[in-house]
């Protein structure tokens, strides 16, 4: 297949997300670049775990490492160190080239089917490509033949996957505590799991900087500043007990809120 451009590239994969979905190949292709992309990741947002053909997975891997280059890659050279070897960041974690950026995921651990959904975890799986659904998938597999076929995975035990058209190197996926009425002291210890778990497994896995999101926050309805908090102090204290294991680690943050929290309690 010959050099694309990035506009060829998006028709291309438009018209061949289309002929995969039996609901939507119809559906009229439109002619703007913008809704074009909105209609690529709602067909890649809505399609279930399954393999696809090598030559379109090489169109949309060079067409997302693009999209990757176009928003703007985040070196941590570009991130200044507040303290220790703490940092904030203020952005879309898509764009961090670390070691591993961590997801906030579901027990289904499948990403987000919403389509064009603002959640961390739909934007995650959209930028890395169909191909992180599937390994989720055949790890979500491998446990239900242990367990069975109504096996969710738990909460604050991380799973470490590729990124494969993301930045970072790897992707950690881990499932936060749900605040359905009021928050309790047991949904703060799982918080402070998800941390602590998710710094355990990079040290098993050599990853020298790790990029966390405010996992549970959001529609998961914990707090946002003792959310903040947790996560502080919980990293905190996790360095002290390993010096020297981890490089860097980078709370990144979306929303103003979040960042004044961070800085309050960092600065």
């Amino acid at each position: 297949m010959k050099m694309l451009t990035q506009s060829e590239r998006l028709d291309y994969l438009v018209e061949e997300f289309k002929a995969d979905s039996e609901t939507y190949k119809n559906i009229e292709t439109p002619r703007d670049n913008e809704t074009k992309r909105t209609i690529l990741r709602s067909l890649m947002n809505i399609r279930m775990p399954k393999m696809m053909a090598e030559d379109v997975l090489k169109v949309q891997d060079d067409y997302l490492k693009a999209r990757s280059e176009e928003k703007g890659i985040v070196t941590l050279e570009e991130i200044p160190i507040i303290k220790d070897c703490l940092s904030i960041w203020q952005g879309d974690i898509t764009r961090l080239k670390v070691d591993a950026i961590v997801n906030a995921a579901n027990s289904q651990m499948l990403g987000c089917f919403v389509p064009m959904h603002t959640c961390i975890d739909n934007c995650i799986h959209s930028f890395a490509g169909v191909q992180l659904r599937n390994e989720c998938s055949e790890k979500m597999n491998q446990m239900r033949m242990k367990y069975g076929n109504d096996y969710e995975w738990p909460t604050a035990v991380p799973m470490l996957t590729g990124a494969y058209n993301l930045p970072s190197n790897n992707v950690i996926h881990v499932v936060g505590p749900i605040v359905q009425y009021k928050l309790t002291a047991k949904l703060e210890k799982e918080l402070a799991s998800c941390y602590q778990n998710t710094l355990d497994l990079c040290i098993e896995n050599n990853l020298r900087s790790v990029a966390f999101c405010c996992i549970s926050t959001g529609v998961f309805h914990f707090p946002n500043r003792r959310a903040a908090e947790i996560a502080v102090e919980t990293v905190t204290t996790w360095l002290k007990k390993h010096p020297g294991k981890i490089d860097r680690v980078v709370f990144n943050v979306f929303k103003d809120e979040d960042k004044r929290y961070y800085e309050e309690l960092l600065f």
